[in-house]
């Protein structure tokens, strides 16, 4: 079947029939405007389903997309179209992918509890490697080649499986008392930081010793979820999604101490962080409020609001180009069907039940 293709005047359309979140204005001390917007929308036939990441295989233009029930899923950037379903990755339910450049590696990290390897040259898969009864995501850190699995929480916390790529040999474990540890990113010096939301903390782990050296708490910042870093200047940038008494926010901590310099007001729903260094731009995925903020990073402890960009409900995770600098995303059309269970911890008005032919890849651009 062939994809359905929006154009420029549709693309247009639909970002402008988006929520668009109410956030503070920052008059004075905004940063100048870039322009970001939706300069493309694709759908992808098929069965309605859910999703979770995206990640981005830069080198051959490949997403991987985590669709749960459909699989993980390859779309090519180039021509607009899904190429491929990895391996057994429908019948595992798969989350999203992690992508390790330096090995022509990748997983798909998947709910049942296993992760299906496979080859980023071919995707070609391996057969899915069984770790447990449910996992949530993996983290690769490129200084040790090691994956830390991020396994479902028990009563007493989560614990973090340490394997080593490309043999997937178990080298250990990290216990986190954390039960939703959500985003990490690995600084390149060892280290490892993972946002935890139900602690509104931070963990800072030794990829080399498998131990927690740090958790510190993030004031301000409640239901810490996103995570990026700016690893030069030592920062982590912190979507937070809030609560009832306190508002969604972005935060960055000192990555050497974990002290807060610097937050601001941003829609709800957060669950992606992206930081490009070149552009010295933080950017945060609300897809709750439907909308993507954009701040300007000045030096490591000033920041300025450049937009908040309307987008649609859904857009949560998102992949940034380091070349082109196009930033890729995904919803699809829902509703809350109120027969279903509804997560209501996100919304009310979560979507549980997803139509067919209504999934998206979005990019947006400036």
């Amino acid at each position: 079947m062939k994809l359905k293709k929006m154009n420029r005047a549709a693309a247009a359309a639909v970002a402008a029939a988006a929520c668009i979140a109410s956030v503070a204005f920052f008059p004075s001390t905004a940063a100048a405007f870039d322009g970001w917007h939706l300069e493309d929308a694709t759908a992808i036939p098929g069965k309605g389903s859910a999703w979770d990441y995206v990640s981005l295989d830069a080198a051959r233009g490949h997403l991987f997309l985590g669709r749960r029930s459909t699989g993980l899923q390859v779309y090519d950037i180039a021509s607009h179209k899904a190429i491929a379903i990895i391996g057994s990755t429908p019948a595992d339910s798969s989350n999203g992918a992690t992508v390790m450049q330096d090995l022509d590696l990748g997983i798909s990290y998947n709910e049942n509890g296993t992760i299906t390897p496979f080859k980023l040259s071919t995707l070609e898969a391996q057969p899915s490697i069984k770790l447990g009864d449910e996992l949530d995501s993996v983290h690769y850190d490129p200084a040790t080649q090691r994956l830390f699995v991020n396994m479902a929480a028990g009563k007493e916390g989560t614990e973090l499986i340490v394997l080593q790529a490309p043999s997937f040999k178990v080298l250990g474990s990290v216990r986190l008392t954390s039960k939703k540890p959500e985003h990490a990113e690995a600084d390149g010096r060892g280290n490892m930081f993972i946002a935890s939301r139900d602690e509104n903390a931070v963990y800072r782990i030794s990829t080399k010793d498998m131990a927690v050296t740090a958790q510190w708490p993030t004031p301000g910042c409640v239901q810490t979820n996103g995570l990026a870093l700016d690893a030069a200047n030592h920062r982590i940038f912190l979507g937070c999604r809030g609560s009832a008494s306190v508002k969604p926010s972005f935060v960055v901590m000192d990555a050497d101490n974990g002290a807060v310099v610097y937050s601001a007001e941003i829609g709800g729903g957060n669950d992606d962080v992206v930081f490009d260094p070149q552009l010295k731009r933080v950017f945060l995925a609300n897809g709750v409020n439907s909308v993507l903020n954009v701040f300007e990073q000045v030096d490591a402890n000033t920041y300025k609001p450049s937009e908040a960009l309307g987008t649609q409900a859904g857009v949560r995770t998102m992949a940034m180009d380091p070349k082109t600098k196009k930033i890729y995303a995904i919803t699809a059309e829902g509703s809350a069907d109120y027969t279903k269970k509804i997560t209501t911890s996100v919304s009310p008005y979560y979507a549980n039940t997803f139509f067919p032919d209504r999934f998206f890849v979005l990019t947006y651009s400036k």
